[in-house]
This record gives structure tokens, C-alpha cells and sequence, in this order.
């Protein structure tokens, strides 16, 4: 038997018999054979030792990839599931998937972990790596895997809900051996235990089993692995730095906003500072969508539950929702429900209809700063990252089907450029296609997944798929950005919609005067204006772009003798719509500085005697270790007018 092997080069590798990935990667050179941790065969992952049996595309993956690193984070899962049941008698271990960045194992004992607990499992994982035990592929009925796991409840669920994603599949139970210990799984894995080459547990956690709140709760502990010593330890340090910029302490410290007690999770108040930011933000963008042809409508924040049952959000989208009200009807008897709107497009769709339509006004892009309320768990709730109250910059267009693609490919070319005026520069998108629930018609879907396909393709935007993750209804585009220390943030969301001018019997008046369905398109740029912002303050470390920082410049005389001259500069400033504060605190020149670069201002004007005679400023930017001297006030002025000025 001859086996034709096809690398992703095109080139072409002839084996007498079934080979494995390690052989190949072996063959091709021994630097790719050290840093091969599995291989794709035909689109399917296999672990290194696994027979390939048959001609196939092979493509070798390398520990240093994200794929790469999920094999590695998916195999310390399982080493610490061996370390934990090895030294907590009776305990059950239910999930451990890779995630972002790392990897955690959910587990029911008898007690709380501990810190000095995640030490002597970290310790024991560091024993099982140096035993070197190889993972073992194998295969079970799920009779016979169920006396395998007689002891352990999650698992035994687990067989019995046919779960694909930990390896049930009909009758048969995929598992994973390294000597004693035994788990299902779909792999792959790494070839041995001494392949995990740096990893460090991080935390613990409550979780509920399947997420649900009415399971067993139980302790998940979360952890990270890496390639190298030092890819962990430039993960540890971007966690240091992460920890720096949390926008939670920085909106403190930066006097910007607050979550009050009183208030209720998830819902945050703007002090002065932060309602400045906020507000040059949304000026930007009612600015921006105004010179894009877009037309700023207003919508009230709750409506009557027929309309939330139209749209489908009832149906599909009730957990996310306040409970609903039942109010006195119009006509006075009791009985109408309301609910807050999770969402602003049913309003929009009811401007749309509120009179007839030609194919002359289309496309109508509709525009609102829409206030949204969703009743988040509070166990997702992170400042301003995850909130029950949050302002969309949120948009629903109507268009021809004719015009989509064209519409799709502006629409991702003023994303980018928004993106780009708040100093992103990296992207990439993923395409969410139709989940199980969904409304509408399949082939409609269809249209729509290639419509956004090929507006990713013409703008030449990197792209991964992400089956099952669309709306309920419609398929969509997330843009993804990288901040300053590399984090990976989803921001815009473009999706694609022929349901619901469907369901809301939305038509127009084509050129041959017959009736026909608009498509429609829902995006937000920013996404929320609170997530916006709480991701910008995180990307800047607090010190804002000048045109954003609340405080553009802050004027210090050097003593009381000063302040009329200090007022005049802040006037002339402010009269050149540069924001400007006056400091004549009773503190020192110095301790006036410090606080004017504590608190990330772009400009620091210090002026004294020689200034007040000579109408100059001395002048410090941010980034700027030496103060200039002598500046006539007119030329400082200038100056920071060209700072601060906005993008666009």
C-alpha cells in the first residue's frame, strides 16, 4: 500500500505504509520535528503519533502557534485533573477546555481551595512532566467507558449527553491515558507530559456545571501554559502591565466614573472628568455618521411586549432581558406588558415603516446613540467591559440586495477608518455564521454569510470562521483589534438581516413600481460607548490621544501673585477651545506638576514674573522631559489648537 502525503507547500511525500505526523515532521527537517506538537489531516487534528492510513493533505503544527498552544493548554489541563485526583481523595472532575491564554479544570471537593492548595498541584504537575508519561489515544463503548468513570457523575453525564466535544460519538468514547489516569477527550494531544515545557496556575473560581445556576457549583481552577520559559514569562509580565492599566482603577484614580453600591452591579455614573470624555467621543460620532450619509433618529427606552415578540427577541433573546413590566393598557384595563429594550433596531425598523418607501431612498442608514438594558449575570459583570446599562453607537441600515455588497464594502471601510481615528491599527474579523436557533430562512442565510465573505475578501481583512456564532437573526462580522500590549479586544459588529423585514413586512417601491423586501444591516462601530471607553483607557495606560484627554492643559502660576495672569492663559486657551484648568492650589510649583502628569494631561503651562511681563508661557508636553521657556502665549496657543485638534 502506497500513502501520498500533500503538504501545505503543494509538494508531495510518497510512504509505503501508514505513517505517522512525527515521522513526517521528522522528515522534513529536525528543527519542525522539535517544535511539532500535532498535525491537521485533512482539516482534522491528530496527535503526532496517530496512523495516517490514507492519502491526505498533512500540515504540521508547531508549539509557537495558537494551535499549537491550544494543544499545549488542553494537555495541562489534563495534567493538572491527574495532580488534583491524586491528592484530593474523592474528588470528581467535570470540564477542562483550553481557552485564551491558558486553560481550567472544573472540580467538585469537599472544601475550598487554597492557595497553598494551587502551589502543591503545581507542584505535583511538575513531578508527572518529569515522568515523561506518554498520552495514549484510545477508544471504549460507552458501557464500557461508564464503568470506567463509575465514580465520577460529571463524566458519566457527559457519555450519556453524547457530548462530540469531549469525545462521545454515538456509541464510542474517544479517552486519553498517561499511566493511571484516564479522561475523555477528543484530543489532541501532546506525544508525553514532558512536552509541557512551562505552565503556572493562576487562580480559583466558583462555576456552576453546564453554566446553569441551578447545578452543582463547584471550584474551577484556571491556569496558563506556554511554549517556552520565556513566552510565559512575557505573558506573566503583559498580566503585570494589564494589571497596571485596569480601567477599573484608573477610572478612580482618574476621578472618570464610579460604581456605586447603591446603584446596582453593572451600572456606572459619569463624573465630570469621565461625562467629558464621553461626551467628545459621542460628538465624534454624531460628526462622523452625519458626513457618511447617515440620519440621527431617537428612540424611547421601553415598549410594549408585542413589538420585543415580532422581532423575535422574546423568543430567542428573554434571558438577556429585564423581567417584564404589566401595566394599565391605553384603555385602562390592566394586563399590558413592557419590556426595557435590549436592543434598539425594533425601533428602527418601526421608522422605517412608518410610511411607504421608494428604492430612490435607499439606502437609509439610520443612526442612534440608543441607551440598552440587559440583565447580565452577575458573574460576567467587569466594570465597564460588562454592564446591564450600556450606550450603543448603534446603526440599521436598509438597502436593495443589489446594493448589499457595496454597502457591506463601505460600511467595513468606515469601521476601519473609526478605528484607526481612536489609534487601532491592527485587525482581524471573524465571520459568525447560522446557530441552531435562529429565525428566518436557511437560504437567505446562505446569501447573507456570502455577502459578508466577500466584503472580508475586498477589503482584504484577515478572517477566521465561527460556526453557530450569528445572531438569531442574521449572520455577522466582529472586528477584532489589538490594544498597545497586544490583547485581542472584538469591538464592531456588522451583521447581515433578511428576517426581520420579514417579519415586520418591510417593502419598498422598486423602478418597476412592484413592492420588494428590503435587506437590512445592524452595526456598532464602538459596540458600547462604555466598553469603548473602558478598553481605550486600558489601551492609553489613562494617558488619552490630547484631542480626548478631558484636561487638554493645565496652567500653573508660580505664585498667588500670578493667578490673574494663570486666569488669562486658561481664558485664551479655552477661547481657542482647548480644555484648561487653572491650579492655584496651595501647593508647590512642583507638586502642582506632579499632579497635572498623575493625572495624564497632554500640556502643563507654568508661568511666573518673567512670563506676566513678557506675555509668555513656559511650556511642558506629555512625553517631553524638558519645559521650553519664554513661549509667546499667542504661539503656545497655537500650538496645542493643532494638539488637540479632533481627526476629522
Amino acid at each position: 500500500m502506497s500513502i501520498t502525503i500533500t503538504l501545505p507547500d503543494g509538494s508531495e511525500r510518497a510512504y509505503e505504509d501508514a505513517v505517522t505526523g512525527a515521522t513526517i515532521a521528522a522528515d522534513i527537517g529536525p528543527r519542525l520535528a522539535k517544535a511539532a506538537v500535532a498535525v491537521t489531516v485533512d482539516g482534522e487534528m491528530y496527535d503526532l503519533e496517530r496512523a495516517i492510513d490514507q492519502d491526505a493533505s498533512v500540515s504540521v503544527i508547531t508549539d509557537n502557534t495558537e494551535a499549537g498552544r491550544h494543544v499545549i493548554r488542553h494537555s495541562a489541563a489534563h495534567i493538572m485533573a491527574q495532580a488534583v485526583l491524586d491528592l484530593f481523595q474523592g474528588a470528581e472532575f467535570a470540564i477542562g477546555p483550553a481557552i485564551e491564554d491558558g486553560f481550567y479544570y472544573d472540580f467538585r471537593v469537599d472544601r475550598p481551595f487554597t492557595p497553598e492548595d494551587l502551589e502543591q498541584i503545581e507542584r505535583r504537575m511538575g513531578e508527572i512532566v518529569e515522568k515523561d508519561q506518554a498520552f495514549v489515544r484510545g477508544e471504549l463503548t460507552t458501557d464500557d467507558a461508564k464503568g470506567v468513570f463509575a465514580d465520577q457523575p460529571f463524566k458519566l453525564e457527559i457519555i450519556d449527553g453524547v457530548d462530540s466535544d469531549e469525545g462521545v460519538e454515538g456509541d464510542t468514547v474517544s479517552t486519553y491515558r498517561n499511566e493511571d489516569f484516564i479522561d475523555l477527550c477528543r484530543g489532541p494531544h501532546l506525544p508525553s507530559t514532558a512536552r509541557l515545557k512551562a505552565f503556572r496556575l493562576m487562580r480559583t473560581a466558583g462555576a456552576y456545571w453546564r453554566g446553569d445556576e441551578k447545578n452543582p457549583q463547584l471550584q474551577r481552577i484556571y491556569g496558563t501554559a506556554w511554549e517556552s520559559g520565556k513566552a510565559l514569562d512575557e505573558y506573566l509580565n503583559r498580566l503585570e502591565e494589564a494589571a497596571k492599566r485596569d480601567h477599573r482603577r484608573l477610572g478612580a484614580e482618574l476621578d472618570l466614573y464610579s460604581f456605586p453600591s447603591d446603584l446596582g452591579s453593572g451600572l456606572a455614573v459619569w463624573h465630570p472628568q469621565g461625562g467629558i470624555l464621553r461626551r467628545t467621543i459621542e460628538d465624534y460620532s454624531r460628526r462622523t455618521h452625519e458626513t457618511h450619509g447617515y440620519e440621527y433618529v431617537v428612540s424611547p427606552h421601553v415598549a410594549k411586549a408585542d413589538l420585543w415578540e415580532t422581532s423575535g427577541h422574546v423568543n430567542f433573546y428573554r434571558e438577556n432581558m429585564y423581567p417584564e413590566m404589566v401595566l394599565d393598557g391605553d384603555d385602562g384595563r390592566p394586563g399590558q406588558g413592557y419590556f426595557v429594550k435590549p436592543m434598539n433596531c425594533p425601533f428602527h425598523i418601526l421608522i422605517y415603516g412608518s410610511r411607504s418607501r421608494s428604492y430612490r431612498e435607499l439606502p437609509l442608514r439610520l443612526y442612534e446613540l440608543g441607551t440598552v438594558y440587559r440583565y447580565e449575570r452577575s458573574g460576567v459583570l467587569h466594570g465597564l467591559l460588562r454592564v446591564r446599562g450600556l450606550t450603543q453607537d448603534d446603526s440599521h441600515i436598509f438597502t436593495t440586495e443589489d446594493d448589499l455588497g457595496a454597502e457591506l464594502q463601505r460600511l467595513l471601510d468606515f469601521t476601519l477608518m473609526v478605528l484607526r481615528d481612536f489609534g487601532f491599527d491592527e485587525f482581524e474579523a471573524d465571520l459568525s455564521t447560522r446557530p441552531d436557533k435562529f429565525v428566518g430562512d436557511a437560504a437567505a442565510w446562505d446569501r447573507a454569510e456570502g455577502y459578508l465573505a466577500a466584503a472580508l475578501e475586498k477589503a482584504d481583512l484577515a478572517y477566521q470562521l465561527a460556526p453557530g456564532e450569528g445572531a438569531f437573526y442574521g449572520p455577522k462580522i466582529d472586528i477584532h483589534i489589538r490594544d498597545a500590549i497586544g490583547r485581542r479586544w472584538q469591538l464592531s459588529t456588522i451583521q447581515v438581516d433578511f428576517a426581520q423585514p420579514e417579519n415586520f413586512d418591510l417593502e419598498y417601491a422598486t423602478s418597476e413600481n412592484t413592492r420588494s423586501r428590503p435587506v437590512m444591516i445592524h452595526r456598532a462601530l464602538m459596540g458600547s460607548i462604555e466598553r469603548f471607553i473602558g478598553i481605550l483607557v486600558e489601551h492609553y495606560a489613562g494617558a488619552f490621544p490630547a484631542w480626548l484627554s478631558p484636561v487638554q492643559a493645565t496652567v500653573v502660576p508660580v505664585a498667588d501673585r500670578h493667578n490673574d495672569y494663570a486666569h488669562a492663559v486658561g481664558e485664551a486657551l479655552r477661547s481657542a477651545s482647548v480644555r484648561a484648568e487653572v491650579d492655584t492650589a496651595d501647593e508647590t510649583v512642583g507638586e502642582k506638576i506632579r499632579n497635572a502628569i498623575t493625572h495624564k494631561h497632554p500640556a502643563v503651562l507654568v508661568v511666573g514674573d518673567s512670563d506676566v511681563d513678557a506675555g509668555t508661557v513656559g511650556l511642558r508636553l506629555r512625553g517631553h522631559d524638558q519645559e521650553q521657556r519664554g513661549v509667546p502665549l499667542d504661539d503656545a496657543v497655537l500650538r496645542l489648537q493643532e494638539l488637540v485638534a479632533p481627526p476629522r
